[in-house]
């Protein structure tokens, strides 16, 4: 089908040839600046693209054809291999029915020699101690020697095994000895957590119970002393009022000249010594009380100027620590971009001064475009 009578050298110049004319046509298309520019050879693309499609149909009828003689020739070595394999295993069935029917083992001759089965057939050397073939010049049985070897053995065989026995219960029951003292310790364990938990348990109720009782102490004791307050802003009310009633109904105010009429006939003189004495302690009584209040504003004042002081002095500590721990990240960071910075410059000195040393001339680009391909 692929055949054609052309000699192999003619073909190989036709080929030469064909590669020239396609050069040629490639260097025309490509060095032509008019149609490179302008515009495409679309007969020459229309040629080629039909080129192409024979050269891909030949291609496939080609590859089409190898495919069904590959698949032919796959057929038939399927087929060989299987009549081979299949002869092979009819002459190994034949040597084997051979070799089972005309060569036996029991038939040659040195079968005695290395039949497995023989010391079973043969006879015994002796039966028993007792045997009547066991004589001198038999060397089987001698002054001294322990006939009872065999049942020696088998006791102590039992024997051993018996310990054996009762060392592996000792040791299993070690074990289980042991599981329950673990057992126990856990259970101990756990007594002792629940123990615990229940003393934590009894310990927060009476710490609970202890600051409720507290708790109510303090609520009697403020209701005792806002009770006292109030008792005693009632009774500076109500001496006050009284205060204003007497001032009021006072002999003073009212002009009333009975009471004194009967000492004094030109009229009331003014108050007594004893109601001036007694007036003037009021009035020491109230300053002293005055006093005091003011002392206890004071300190009270001092108190919250020096918490206020404390709580100042703390927000400044803390304030200075969050200035140096931003201080110092800002070092850190400025370090870190200088450090970065120092590696970018370096490997770009790098680049600059060693890779890219050998910079291109124009005798470099013009090895360019030389040709077609």
């Amino acid at each position: 089908m692929y055949k054609v009578d052309i000699q192999p050298e003619q073909k190989e110049a036709v080929a030469i040839e064909a590669r020239r004319n396609r050069e040629k046509q490639r260097q025309s298309r490509i060095f032509n600046v008019r149609n490179r520019v302008i515009g495409v050879d679309t007969e020459g693309l229309k040629s080629q693209v039909q080129e192409q499609r024979r050269r891909e149909n030949a291609e496939w009828a080609r590859e089409a054809a190898l495919d069904a003689s590959r698949v032919q020739c796959d057929l038939v070595a399927q087929m060989l291999e299987k009549e081979e394999s299949q002869r092979a295993r009819q002459v190994a069935k034949q040597v084997q029915a051979f070799r089972e029917r005309e060569q036996l083992p029991q038939d040659s001759r040195d079968f005695d020699l290395y039949d497995s089965a023989s010391p079973q057939k043969e006879n015994p050397v002796r039966a028993g101690d007792p045997d009547a073939r066991c004589g001198p010049s038999s060397m089987q049985y001698f002054a001294g020697e322990d006939l009872g070897h065999p049942s020696h053995q088998r006791l102590q065989r039992e024997q051993n095994r018996r310990e054996l026995n009762r060392q592996r219960e000792e040791h299993r029951q070690a074990k289980r000895d042991e599981r329950y003292s673990e057992l126990l310790a856990d259970k101990k364990r756990v007594e002792m957590d629940l123990r615990a938990i229940h003393l934590e348990a009894l310990e927060a109720a009476c710490r609970e119970a202890m600051d409720m009782a507290m708790a109510n102490y303090n609520r009697a004791q403020a209701m005792e002393v806002e009770k006292q307050q109030h008792l005693a802003r009632q009774r500076e009310q109500d001496d006050n009022l009284t205060e204003i009633y007497n001032h009021l109904t006072s002999d003073l105010l009212t002009e009333n000249t009975s009471a004194s009429s009967q000492k004094v006939s030109g009229g009331w003189k003014g108050m007594s010594p004893e109601q001036v004495a007694a007036i003037h302690k009021e009035q020491a009584a109230q300053r002293l009380e005055a006093q005091h209040r003011r002392q206890t504003e004071q300190r009270l004042e001092a108190e919250w100027a020096f918490q206020e002081k404390l709580v100042t002095q703390a927000v400044c500590r803390l304030e200075r620590a969050e200035k140096v721990k931003t201080q110092k990240l800002r070092q850190g960071l400025d370090a870190y971009n200088k450090q970065l910075a120092q590696e970018q410059q370096a490997q770009k000195d790098y680049l600059e001064k060693v890779v890219y040393t050998n910079e291109p001339t124009a005798h470099f680009h013009l090895q360019f475009n030389t040709s077609s391909r």
